[in-house]
């Protein structure tokens, strides 16, 4: 499985930004994809998750209401939109591909990471 991300960049806080991941290869369709951030200096946290079957999305406190998990199953790929961005919000983000588990998700596979950077 691989996985493909983009959409990182530098916003202002309060904006808002879309990063998107792709899944290609055998057996990318049986994985839920997710998001992971990681920022400087700190250990990878999970961000979010979108089930592969039935759609249902999971967040980490620090994001829930403010950031969603979109779907394009055509394309196999998800879309994490972030709003109301926040300085402790920087980091990069990084695509993954796994199974869900309570609280989150299991990742099997990593995508390259995309780096977010909210200025004050």
């Amino acid at each position: 499985v691989q996985l493909q991300a983009s959409g990182g960049g530098l916003v202002q806080v309060g904006g808002s930004l879309r990063l998107s991941c792709t899944a290609s290869g055998r057996h990318s369709n049986a994985y839920s994809l997710g998001w992971f951030r990681q920022a400087p200096g700190k250990e990878r946290e999970f961000v979010g998750v979108r089930n592969r079957s039935g759609g249902s999305t999971y967040f980490a406190d620090s994001v829930k209401g403010r950031f969603t998990i979109s779907r394009d199953n055509a394309n196999n790929t998800i879309y994490l939109q972030m709003n109301s961005l926040k300085p402790e919000d920087t980091a990069v983000y990084y695509c993954a591909a796994g199974l869900i588990k309570i609280g989150g998700l299991s990742p099997r596979y990593w995508g390259q990471g995309t780096l977010v950077t909210v200025s004050s």
